[in-house]
């Protein structure tokens, strides 16, 4: 037996979720972070009802996570707006603190949590690192997130080829007309080739996530803060919040998102996870619950099957992908259109129950 049963690549929600439940099952499991220190990432801030039950199971006490609770979704495009109860209470909190405290029990669990490592490289069961050292293991996890990692390509749907969509986040920093505006929502802004989420955090700011098409940032000559200011002038709800945005602040990016795009290849003793695995449509607030449920399902089956269980891990979280992939992505490109936005924030006001219908059957479940 080698001195490492599993390296786990990357220390977010996915790749902490992964060690915490080897180090629990028994195997000495390497967690690699290519952070110096745990940050604010980009993607994520909604935890659904689903998920925090997979991190209560975890050891994660939502009320010890302190986040926002969020009981709301509310649909707004023009003038139009729309708002539905949820199926169930969710939360909004910062990857910042949620991945700190992932990381904290993946610790205590026993997992080594080493970083600053860059791993650039999978190659016959070793991780190839930025320095050159090779770091191998009978089974690896694969949990880089959003980032592409060398070798494992992921193409975007064929419709977003030609105009690919790039992730945008700007904080908004806390303030009482934003508790007003925002309450216990979790708000989807419809808008021309895109789309803007906004959820309140622990710290009562809130995280406004956007999914564009490169064509909308190219015509506002490539400046994620110029798109922002433009979006915000021609649409009046988000224009309200965007008020009291702090414009010394960074809009961070992320360019090529490969929105849609799931995977059920792999090779022997390698688990994919999260957006390694698939990127669901970030409207539909899943990123974190794909992250958690792969997780759970790929330790279940390393659990049952050792490294051989990888390949048939792979297939069925695809297969488990498929549905509600195919339905967040109808959403999606609903919500983008101008011709069916409105539309659609109308039948959410009418039909409320078809919301929470959505909203339900976007959620991955692996068991």
């Amino acid at each position: 037996m080698t001195a490492t049963d599993a390296i786990v690549v990357g220390a977010g929600p996915a790749g902490s979720a992964a060690a915490i439940g080897l180090a629990r099952a028994g195997a000495r499991t390497l967690l690699l972070e290519r952070s110096r220190e745990t940050g604010d990432a980009l993607c994520g801030g909604f935890l659904s009802w689903q998920t925090l039950a997979r991190l209560e199971a975890l050891g994660i006490d939502r009320a010890a996570l302190g986040g926002q609770p969020v009981g709301r979704v509310r649909l707004l495009a023009g003038e139009r707006r729309s708002e539905t109860r949820l199926p169930s209470a969710a939360m909004g909190v910062s990857r910042l603190r949620l991945d700190g405290a992932l990381q904290a029990i993946a610790i205590t669990a026993g997992a080594g949590l080493e970083r600053p490592v860059h791993a650039t490289s999978i190659e016959a069961g070793s991780v190839r690192t930025r320095d050159g050292a090779m770091l191998a293991a009978p089974s690896i996890f694969l949990a880089a997130g959003k980032h592409g990692f060398r070798g494992f390509p992921r193409e975007p749907a064929a419709w977003q080829r030609g105009d690919p969509a790039i992730g945008l986040r700007l904080r908004l920093p806390a303030h009482p007309a934003l508790d007003r505006l925002v309450g216990d929502a979790v708000e989807l802004h419809l808008l021309d080739r895109g789309y803007a989420g906004l959820v309140r955090q622990e710290d009562g700011s809130g995280n406004l996530c956007l999914a564009v098409h490169k064509s909308r940032l190219d015509e506002a000559g490539g400046d994620p803060a110029s798109l922002l200011r433009a979006l915000g002038d021609s649409l009046p709800h988000l224009g309200e919040r965007l008020a009291y945005a702090d414009w010394n602040r960074a809009v961070d990016a992320i360019g090529h998102v490969p929105y849609g795009w799931r995977t059920g290849e792999t090779s022997p003793g390698l688990f994919r996870l999260g957006d390694q695995a698939g990127v669901i449509p970030s409207l539909a607030g899943e990123g974190m619950g794909l992250a958690l449920a792969s997780a759970e399902a790929a330790v279940t089956a390393w659990r049952h099957g050792g490294p051989g269980a990888a390949t048939a891990y792979q297939e069925r979280l695809a297969e488990r992908m498929a549905r509600p992939f195919a339905l967040a992505n109808l959403v999606w490109r609903a919500g983008e259109s101008r011709r069916t936005a409105a539309p659609m924030t109308i039948m959410a006001s009418l039909f409320p129950a078809m919301v929470r219908m959505i909203s339900q059957a976007t959620r991955i479940d692996t068991r």
